[in-house]
């Protein structure tokens, strides 16, 4: 038996849509909040020159704007899934670049959801990696186009919820690993 032959369900592509639109949304506000500093954290990258970095602050915010857009509107397929894995490859690049140079102290620059200054780790390229799933989940199945119930909203909103709260413990765990490696007082 083929997996996803009669479709994925609806709730679940739903819920894939809502989750990165709003993932990259607050990406994005985030980032034009501050155009400047983000600009600053590009230059901290060294993979551009730093005159090009005040556009492409513009550019990347400007991508993750019109990548939520793209995935709320499913009419606009497949622009909205190519343009998350298309982010998400661009950041884990200029992660994976960093890293091998052995430039972990840059911000990466990815402060969503209110969260504080994150630096350079494998952690990242590994969080990109399981984030890059889920627009490919878009890409290669289909939507058993199941009309949606009363019931599946609530599903939804609490899957999201539930999303929310995983991605915020995984963020804080990672960060007070790093923080406690740094001190070097781990037993």
């Amino acid at each position: 038996m083929t997996p996803f032959v009669e479709g994925v369900d609806p709730v679940f592509s739903v819920l894939i849509r809502l989750g990165l639109s709003g993932l990259f949304l607050s990406a994005a506000l985030h980032k034009a909040r501050d155009l400047s500093d983000f600009a600053g954290t590009i230059r901290d990258y060294r993979i551009v020159p730093g005159w090009a970095s005040n556009f492409g602050a513009r550019a990347l915010a400007s991508w993750e704007a019109a990548v939520a857009l793209c995935l709320l509107l499913p009419r606009l397929d497949p622009l909205g899934p190519w343009g998350a894995l298309g982010l998400l490859a661009l950041y884990s690049g200029a992660i994976g670049i960093n890293l091998a140079r052995g430039r972990r102290d840059i911000d990466c620059g990815c402060n969503g959801f209110g969260q504080q200054r994150q630096t350079l780790s494998g952690w990242l390229l590994l969080r990109n990696t399981g984030l890059g799933a889920l627009p490919m989940l878009l890409l290669i199945t289909h939507s058993s186009g199941r009309p949606l119930g009363w019931l599946d909203l609530i599903s939804i909103a609490a899957g999201l919820g539930v999303a929310v709260l995983i991605w915020l413990a995984a963020h804080e765990l990672a960060v007070a690993g790093r923080s406690e490696s740094v001190l070097g007082k781990n037993p």
